[in-house]
């Protein structure tokens, strides 16, 4: 079997690099499902042979070397599962969480907040693999390239883009340091993908934002209309049609600025139609009460995925025999499953339902010049009780969806 079986060209030029020349840091970044983390498991292997050579000469019995990633089970998704799918390697840990891998020992740092750095403080490591590193707590990223000073200790790490301000890019890619090198991946560059599902992925994937990233692999700025796939020729429609099967709804509080109810109707193959609601500014928590009684009336006893932000209204709710569900307020996730429902014609507007989403819509924008992904405040009151509303009932659909083929799968071993 030749090596250009098992890499793509992209990533034997990647290799190429780590295996023939020098280097301190190097850097593989872009869109996902391009293949970094697969080549830099494979480099991680061989920087490890790498160091037990070095310290072989220096007559070091057991060398040092960070595996880092932003929390144990991101280590363990992302690296250890794949080692030991490809390789069936599977560490033997120690009371501290570190291994010996070929002949060096490893110690695992987390790098998602600042509480790993006292994982990363007080030894001398010979290189380190630092996974997700657009997810790294800067200062912990910064502590673990300062603990790579044994002799010849390199540091290799991965991350899909961020914005373009990010202190990643700043300082370890835009960067004059002949010591310091990057690949940019994109994802035609996974050439063990078939077209027909890069096609469907690149189809699947918002306009904007997410399509920059996940699919052209570029650190860009987060601009413009969040929700770019949005037509009205498209996604407004005169009336819900005679098939939906669920209601649910998603409520965002309000006071000074507008609380909003929507209801959402869906279809058995999981299209979704705004087709009731209301957008209210001075109201109090009994008038909303009153409110989603009658939306129960209408659509019977539905899910309310609620803003977290007032678990006293929740409890309100609950109270008056409301099924209120503390609603997941992830905002990145939540718009691009929204942005994503659009994109693929799986979401809709019945005409005339709330006038405040035709407003908000054309108005709901990325924040200018910012240093993180974050929409304006503004125009999105209505939108937050859609997003609730959408993102909370996919992760339960989600959820249930493993758990049912778990159960099932179960079932039918137990045939044979």
């Amino acid at each position: 079997m030749a090596i250009s079986d098992l890499y793509t060209p992209k990533q034997l030029q990647v290799l190429d690099r780590i295996w023939n020349d020098d280097f301190f840091i190097c850097g593989l970044h872009g869109a996902k499902r391009a293949g970094k983390t697969v080549v830099n498991n494979d480099a991680f292997i061989s920087e490890l042979l790498r160091v037990r050579r070095i310290a072989d000469e220096q007559g070091v019995d057991e060398p040092m070397y960070i595996l880092a990633g932003t929390s144990s089970t991101s280590i363990q998704n992302n690296v250890l599962q794949e080692l030991y799918n490809k390789y069936e390697f599977e560490p033997k840990y120690d009371k501290h969480g570190s291994f010996v891998f070929k002949g060096v020992k490893v110690v695992q740092v987390y790098t998602g907040s600042i509480s790993g750095l006292k994982r990363a403080r007080g030894f001398t490591a010979y290189g380190a693999y630092i996974n997700e590193a657009s997810l790294a707590n800067e200062q912990v990223f910064k502590e673990i390239i300062s603990r790579c000073s044994g002799e010849g200790a390199r540091i290799v790490w991965d991350s899909n883009p961020d914005n373009p301000n990010h202190w990643l890019k700043q300082d370890y890619i835009d960067t004059d340091d002949d010591m310091i090198i990057d690949f940019h991946f994109k994802l035609d560059d996974n050439t063990f993908l078939s077209e027909r599902y890069k096609q469907s992925i690149k189809s699947a994937t918002p306009t904007g934002k997410f399509y920059d990233r996940d699919i052209l692999g570029l650190w860009t700025v987060a601009e413009g209309a969040i929700y770019a796939d949005f037509d009205k020729n498209v996604h407004i429609v005169d009336s819900p049609p005679n098939n939906i099967t669920r209601y649910y709804a998603g409520v965002d509080w309000g006071y000074d600025h507008f609380g909003s109810i929507v209801i959402i109707g869906e279809t058995d193959d999981g299209t979704a139609y705004i087709v009731d609601g209301i957008a209210e500014q001075y109201k109090h928590i009994d008038w909303w009460i009153e409110r989603a009684k009658e939306y129960i009336d209408e659509y019977g006893n539905i899910k309310f995925y609620c803003d977290t932000a007032r678990p006293e209204h929740i409890a309100d709710f609950k109270r008056n025999n409301i099924n209120a569900i503390f609603a997941n307020k992830s905002v990145i996730a939540g718009i691009e499953e929204v942005a994503k429902r659009f994109k693929e014609n799986r979401l809709f507007y019945v005409k005339d339902t709330v006038p405040r989403f035709e407003d908000e819509i054309y108005q709901y924008r990325w924040k200018a010049n910012s240093t993180k992904d974050e929409p304006l405040k503004e125009w999105d009151d209505f939108l937050d009780g859609l997003r609730y509303a959408i993102f909370s009932q996919h992760l339960y659909d989600e959820k249930h969806t493993n758990r049912d083929y778990k159960s099932t799968a179960k079932k039918l071993r137990g045939l044979f």
